[in-house]
């Protein structure tokens, strides 16, 4: 197993009350890493977190960790049988191209600088 997988499994296991149930699949290919997470449907709020706010903290160490190995990871949550249908949950807005251009330079330092204090906050 893999160092990102091997985190991602750990990360997610310590959030949810099922942690038999959290299976994590890893592919390799021309764009990157992409870890497929699957979780017990009664879990998937946590993963998720309010405003999409755990699900994006995730990606942002996974990120942190792909950059320690020179590897672009991204994760794919998969939505459980049974789970609540997607228009009934809150919906988080993506960013746009255009708005991530338009992104105050003080923005863009604060977001590297966090990035930074993150790496070295994890000895990377």
């Amino acid at each position: 197993m893999e160092g990102d997988q091997a985190f991602l499994e750990f990360v997610v296991k310590a959030l949810v009350d099922n942690p038999d149930d959290v299976k994590v699949d890893r592919t390799v290919d021309e764009m990157g890493v992409l870890l497929t997470l699957d979780v017990h449907k009664d879990d998937m709020g946590k993963i998720i977190g309010r405003s999409g706010n755990t699900a994006k903290a995730i990606r942002t160490l996974l990120r942190v960790v792909g950059m320690k190995n020179d590897a672009r990871v991204n994760l794919k949550i998969n939505e459980p049988e049974g789970g609540m249908p997607r228009d009934a949950r809150e919906e988080t807005p993506a960013t746009t191209p255009q708005e991530a251009e338009e992104m105050s330079a003080e923005d863009k330092a604060a977001a590297s600088k966090s990035v930074d204090e993150a790496m070295e906050d994890l000895g990377l």
